[in-house]
């Protein structure tokens, strides 16, 4: 029943695998990703069987270390749709791939089973272990070019992710040398034993809970763990920064929101010192993140710093989680709300980068200019994605900056609020700007903008996403509710 348990997981590992050794005797990139693609449905399919079986129950495997609950599958699902929505831009960018396709393909599907991983995992060793799966995919990947910038990112983004997980680690020490226990229901528990009340806290406790929160902080590209973003968002190819924005992002939260609600929430103090801990994180990084942003000239920086801002409003209902009594799911739901919204807009605006790029072979904003002209449909989705980003309707950002606004309103957190809104205010400016430069601009050339049928389906699925979240929000909100109802202790 264990293995059977993991069954999305070992499927997708062996298609990763099988991708590689395929790429042997092929060479045909459609073939690749075709075939990785298959990987993907097949992992998905596998895993809406456990959701339909499970029917909102949970099975605990291997020692309590995993479980397959609600929670973990709408992460489950969110990554595999997001490696596929990757699979499909990246097919236009693959040629600069030529010689090493096929392990492109194998490290897309073997990040996203570590992210998969850590949305279910609910032991810190195992935790830990599937952080640095995904991690070291994610190294490769983003020096995969091979290219001097991208060689750079590559090594600023090992150095200082090794730093963040040593960070991690010994938070974790920390917390089982105060509680003796590994596993999140123990810790909990433990905690309730040793230290009911702060007159019992432990300095140990405090100093591990806030290693946890730098080393979750990292991954989450959280100000002041933020200073790898811009580098390494630059200097990546475009479809591993749109895949960095997006799925690490969530799986950083899925794994944050697992941890802190199940080994932290109770008691009281404990969950307010870390819920005001993260609220102050997400105003220093909305204000940082979109004040950086507003003078950026490169559209991959812009977009970088724009993710150090989303990861603050994300925050906010992080916040609201800590500070709300453990009953309420609204913190934990909008979380999940905003992150499937942001998923899609932010990747469908690096599909957009992507088709450009390869025209334009530049990055620069002001290269953008006109391309409302040479590439309408293109220039329309890339504008609809910014404007969910800003948070503006009727796209799907709009519903998510309410959800999790509405939340933290709830539980005592309007001035943070207040501070969420003013940024999304400043942030409207350099998206705008975006928006101005394409459509009001004068084009370089008359020349149109090419992009594959593959490319132009997951742009389409992404455009459809954000409108479709937006308008008729109900059905995502019912995933995120139910999905944010289950945890394990």
């Amino acid at each position: 029943m264990d293995f059977l348990a993991l069954t999305p997981e070992w499927s997708l590992a062996a298609f990763a695998i099988a991708v590689i050794l395929l790429s042997l005797f092929v060479r045909d990139r459609l073939v690749l990703a075709l075939f990785s693609l298959a990987g993907v449905i097949v992992s998905a399919a596998v895993a809406i069987g456990f959701a339909t079986w499970l029917s909102g129950s949970a099975m605990v495997v291997f020692g309590n270390m995993l479980v397959v609950d609600s929670f973990a599958l709408f992460f489950k699902l969110l990554f595999l749709g997001i490696a596929a929505l990757l699979i499909l831009a990246s097919l236009d960018y693959a040629p600069k791939f030529a010689e090493s396709q096929g392990e492109y393909f194998a490290l897309v599907l073997l990040s996203t089973l570590g992210m998969m991983l850590m949305a279910a995992t609910t032991e810190l060793i195992a935790i830990y272990v599937a952080l640095e799966l995904t991690s070291i995919s994610l190294y490769v990947l983003v020096g995969f070019l091979k290219e001097p910038k991208a060689s750079e990112a590559a090594l600023k983004y090992l150095l200082l992710g090794a730093v963040a997980s040593a960070v991690l680690l010994f938070g974790m020490a920390m917390v089982f040398g105060f509680t003796g226990q590994t596993k999140l229901g123990d810790i909990v528990l433990a905690i309730l034993r040793l230290a009911p009340d702060n007159s019992g806290a432990s300095p140990a406790l405090i100093f591990g809970v806030v290693l946890l929160v730098a080393g979750f902080g990292f991954k989450i590209a959280s100000v002041p763990f933020q200073m790898w973003v811009p580098d390494v968002y630059e200097g990546a190819p475009t479809p591993v920064t749109g895949y960095l924005s997006v799925a690490s992002k969530a799986a950083g939260f899925a794994v944050v929101l697992r941890v802190f609600y199940s080994a932290f929430i109770v008691p009281d103090w404990v969950a307010v010192d870390w819920g005001m801990l993260f609220a102050v994180l997400a105003a220093i990084s909305m204000t940082v993140g979109n004040v950086v942003a507003l003078p950026q000239t490169n559209i991959k920086r812009m977009l970088g710093y724009s993710s150090i801002a989303q990861a603050g409003y994300l925050m906010v209902g992080v916040a609201t989680v800590g500070l709300a009594p453990a009953t309420d799911i609204v913190g934990r739901s909008s979380i999940l709300f905003f992150l499937a919204g942001y998923a899609l807009a932010n990747l469908g605006a690096f599909i957009a980068i992507i088709a450009v790029s390869n025209q334009t072979n530049s990055d620069l904003i002001a290269d953008y200019s006109g391309m409302g002209k040479r590439a309408p449909l293109l220039s329309l989705a890339l504008t609809l994605s910014l404007v969910s980003l800003i948070g503006m309707p009727p796209a799907a950002g709009f519903i998510g900056k309410f959800y999790i606004f509405s939340g933290a309103v709830q539980h005592g957190l309007l001035w943070l609020v207040i501070i969420a809104v003013i940024n999304s205010v400043v942030s409207a400016y350099y998206y705008m700007r975006v928006v101005k430069v394409m459509w009001f601009g004068e084009p370089a050339s008359a020349e149109k903008v090419p992009s594959s049928a593959a490319l132009k389906l997951a742009l389409t699925l992404t455009t459809l996403g954000v409108l479709f979240i937006g308008i008729v929000p109900g059905y995502l909100m019912r995933l995120a509710q139910a999905a944010s109802n289950i945890f394990v202790f």
